[in-house]
């Protein structure tokens, strides 16, 4: 079933010129369909603000289970915003009051761009960790990106993340180790996912915590893993969310922090993503972009449109299976009623029987 407009978000829109069904709110009521309320902590810069939330909410609204999926976007303080992108957010987000006072059923937290050494002194590093304690207690699962990962790994396990010392980004190919695991079924055993970070849970702090680890990459490290119940916690920290044009505009971005003097190096190409015709494209545009910057010129447009036709979405079909199995499973547990489990024999800590099944 399709995602529900049940407010003014411009995103509902966009996603409907895209293509994909986006139902009204007054035909949401007439039908008696269960709800789903997925809540989405989107803490991106305001530059990938909005391309985040429609990125998620477009894999919610993929999903094929037989449910209205009504998403809550919602931010938390210590965010640095211009003051365009705070005025987006006090008109069309939520607020975590409003969530908890909702009820969700699932909760999904983005990554974060960060400035301090350690999480901790990020100054949205509290009322995060409110968020992540109140779902821990209140949301049948939660799925973290990128950042939200690692933020959620020192806050329940006191597992820092560590630096890579370089950026690992570019699309990656990956394995699955666990191919009868709820999450990932009827999905290719290999499939690829597009990565963008400068630190990483390693596979070690991922088990020595307890965790499964579900997806991995031998050059990417592990991308996806599950809590100790398979289910209530899912880290991810690849970007399966990403737009085939994602890792592009990064790219772009870094070509003209390079060019104002805001990085040393020129950008390397991001790793497996483009083509041959897309590197030449690319080569010849940083030849441009290092003689207008030696001559104190401006350099020509950065080529875009030249190099998006060439470019592969190698990881949206996985992404989207591996979203819906992931709704298929809260839909079933908000059904479940945890007073009646000990009843039925049913370990209320493992209610799906997931366990059981690794």
């Amino acid at each position: 079933m399709p995602i529900v407009a049940h407010s003014p978000l411009p995103t509902f829109e966009r996603l409907r010129e895209r293509g994909q069904e986006v139902l009204p709110l007054e035909h949401a009521l007439k039908q008696d369909i269960r709800e789903l309320h997925i809540g989405l902590l989107n803490m991106m810069p305001d530059a990938a603000l909005q391309v985040t939330e429609q990125q998620f909410m477009r894999l919610v609204g993929s999903s094929n289970q037989i449910a209205q999926f009504f998403v809550h976007p919602f931010s938390v303080p210590g965010l640095p915003r211009s003051a365009e992108s705070q005025a987006y957010i006090d008109r069309y987000y939520s607020t975590f009051q409003n969530a908890q006072e909702k009820g969700l059923d699932a909760l999904i937290i983005t990554g974060a761009n960060v400035t301090n050494p350690a999480l901790e002194l990020e100054p949205f590093w509290q009322p995060l960790s409110e968020v992540m304690a109140w779902a821990s207690e209140n949301v049948a699962s939660v799925l973290c990106s990128c950042l939200a990962t690692h933020a959620l790994l020192q806050q329940f396990h006191g597992v820092e993340r560590q630096p890579l010392g370089f950026k690992r980004w570019g699309v990656f190919n990956h394995r699955v180790l666990h191919p009868s695991h709820p999450l990932l079924s009827d999905i290719n055993t290999r499939f690829d996912v597009p990565h963008s970070r400068y630190n990483e849970i390693s596979r070690e702090q991922f088990i020595a915590a307890g965790l499964s680890i579900l997806v991995d990459s031998e050059e990417a490290g592990a991308h996806m893993a599950v809590s100790a119940d398979q289910f209530r916690v899912i880290y991810l920290q690849g970007h399966p969310e990403y737009d085939i044009n994602s890792l592009l505009k990064e790219y772009k971005r870094e070509v003209h922090r390079y060019y104002h003097g805001e990085r040393e190096d020129y950008p390397p190409h991001p790793d497996n993503y483009f083509p041959p015709d897309v590197a030449a494209v690319a080569d010849a545009y940083r030849e441009m972009v290092q003689v207008a910057k030696r001559r104190g010129s401006v350099p020509p447009p950065f080529p875009e449109s030249a190099m998006l036709p060439y470019l592969d979405n190698t990881w949206g079909d996985t992404a989207r299976a591996i979203f819906n199995n992931w709704l298929g499973l809260v839909y079933r547990l908000a059904d479940l009623d945890r007073r009646k489990l000990y009843k039925e024999g049913v370990d209320p800590d493992d209610p799906l029987g997931l366990n059981a099944k690794q």
